[in-house]
């Protein structure tokens, strides 16, 4: 299975997203899911970047934010909402929101 998983916040979630299993894992960080990408705590990035897993961080969350695409760990790919519309219908077959 394909699985595409938006994680929207950045305290919670993480417990879930160890228990998945997909063939293709791709994980779409959104609203307050940025920081996953962005904040290194303890100078570490973040231990859900250590996934075998595709992942992108929504543009117009980070920069709401006051990121920058050269904020986001190089794992990260920056997306727009029509780049979110087209992985989910193009590369995953279930989505899921955390």
């Amino acid at each position: 299975m394909k699985l595409a998983v938006l994680m929207s916040d950045y305290r919670t979630g993480a417990d879930v997203l160890e228990r998945l299993s997909a063939e293709k894992l791709g994980i779409i960080l959104v609203g307050n899911g940025v920081y996953h990408a962005t904040v290194k705590e303890g100078g570490k990035a973040c231990p859900i970047l250590d996934r075998k897993a595709d992942f992108y961080a929504l543009t117009e969350d980070f920069e709401t934010r006051g990121f920058t695409a050269a904020n986001l760990d190089s794992r990260v790919k920056a997306v727009n909402y029509g780049d979110v519309v087209d992985l989910i219908f193009n590369d995953y077959e279930k989505v899921i929101w955390l």
